[in-house]
């Protein structure tokens, strides 16, 4: 296999952040959201991975700020989305090794946990559960048990509140599945 490299984005690595997000899901829509989230006050320039191999940009993942309202008030939480490999090179471990490095940053950064709208069984193995477990709703327009949440801090999310997207996530989720 092919070695991969890890590593903070570059402004050398958007078209191939692009050509990836096309190719795996078959549409612009998800180059145009990271696109949106590199322009908002949400990005996280350190917490936008590529996966690099063969001298070319083979894998992406974005962790950027969402916020978790509780009734105590509101904190910084990191969203991931979206996470992205191209089709030639799935099923490689690419995207679990995307994931797990994002989530060690996050977790060095003192980020106190990661919500994704994503598959549950993919995202179960990095040990996401169901946000509706935790009393948590969310803001996006998305079947409730496709929001999962990873404390890595715990206690995080015992409490239940809500799990606040930013406002660019609406123009990408105009009606609800």
């Amino acid at each position: 296999m092919t070695e991969i490299t890890i590593r903070p984005e570059s402004f050398e690595d958007l078209r191939g952040i692009d050509i990836v997000n096309i190719a795996a899901f078959e549409e612009e829509d998800e180059a145009r959201l990271v696109t949106a989230i590199r322009h908002s006050p949400a990005y996280i320039p350190e917490l936008s991975l590529v996966a690099e191999g063969h001298d070319r940009i083979l894998g992406h993942l974005m962790m950027f700020k969402a916020e978790l309202k509780r009734v105590e008030g509101s904190i910084d939480i990191l969203a991931l989305a979206p996470m992205s490999v191209l089709p030639s090179h799935s099923h490689r471990g690419i995207g679990s090794k995307l994931v797990t490095t994002a989530l060690e940053l996050a977790r060095a950064r003192g980020f106190p946990g990661v919500v994704v709208a994503g598959y549950p069984d993919y995202y179960s193995r990095f040990g996401f559960r169901p946000a509706v477990q935790k009393g948590l709703e969310c803001n996006l327009p998305v079947e409730k048990e496709a929001i999962l949440v990873l404390e890595l801090t715990p206690g995080t999310f015992e409490h239940g509140g809500s799990i606040i997207y930013p406002a660019l996530f609406q123009q990408f989720y105009q009606t609800p599945h």
